[in-house]
This record gives structure tokens, sequence and C-alpha cells, in this order.
């Protein structure tokens, strides 16, 4: 039995674009999961550490038949082979970012994954992604992801073409 699961992408080093690109490819290419639909890029500017590049944001539907445990290693052994190197420098530059936004309607909160993925509700650059894939999407506990997209700011975010 698969799950709809929501996946956040990003990156602001090197050609991002290419390289968000190839990302989803490789995780459509992995066994027990399937690209259900992606979402437009989005130019953002940086969250926390603001004194870096914009980054370039998107957002894929996967239908999944691996525990979401599974997923999110499937995501960081990704990130790995993309250059990812995690120092523990928290929203620093980036080559790739792959987070596990939502998997169906799960709420976890353990040692290695939160779900849905905490403060998504008030990022623009996660919102603007999902809301293109569905905003009727319910983020458990939080709202439509429509509905919770009028909350945040998004006059600093533009459509890639």
């Amino acid at each position: 039995m698969s799950v709809r699961a929501s996946i956040g992408l990003g990156g602001n080093l090197g050609d991002v674009r290419q390289r968000l690109d190839a990302a989803i490819g490789h995780l459509a290419a992995q066994p027990g999961i399937v690209l259900a639909g992606s979402s437009r890029f989005y130019r953002t500017p940086p969250w926390g550490l603001v004194e870096q590049p914009d980054f370039v944001n998107a957002a894929i539907a996967v239908d999944t038949t691996l525990p979401p445990h599974a997923l999110l290693d499937v995501l960081l052994e990704t990130e790995r082979d993309f250059g990812r190197v995690r120092d523990g420098e928290r929203w620093g530059p980036r080559t790739l970012d792959l987070d596990l936004l939502l998997y169906g309607d799960l709420v976890l909160d353990d040692a290695r994954l939160s779900l849905p993925h905490p403060r998504m509700a008030e990022r623009a650059f996660v919102l603007l992604p999902l809301a293109d894939l569905d905003p009727g999407l319910l983020v458990p506990g939080q709202g439509r992801v429509g509905d919770l997209l009028k909350a945040v700011e998004t006059g600093e975010c533009a459509v890639l073409p």
C-alpha cells in the first residue's frame, strides 16, 4: 500500500536548477518511490542566515511504499550523492536540501524525524511549491496549504521561467 508524501527541494550553490532536476529524476528511480507531481521552481530569499545567495526551491509529490524513516534515509543519501555535506550549520548555503514535509496524514516527532515538517506553515519557500501541487492539501494540525500561504509574506519570491 502506498502513501502520498511531499518533499521540499532547495539549494543555492552551483547550478541549482540542473541539480534539482537531477535529484528529482534520481528519487523517481528509487525502488518504492513513484513521482506523482512536481511544482514550478521558485527563487526565494534565504531564511535565517540572510548573507548568502537566494535559493531555488521546488516540491514534489511521491507515492511511496517506503516507511517514513526509510524515505528519509533515501533523501539523506541523495543529498550526499549530490555533494551535500552536513556540517551542522543551520540555514546556511547548500548544494541540495531535501526535506520530507508530509507523509500522508502522519503526525510524528522522534529523534530523527518530525512530521509535518516543523515550521513549514511559516515558510513561503515551502508553501508556494506545495500550492502548485495541491492548494487543498491538508497539513495535519495546521490547515490547508492554500490557506496557510495567505498568512505568509511571498513578495520576495518569484517563479522561475
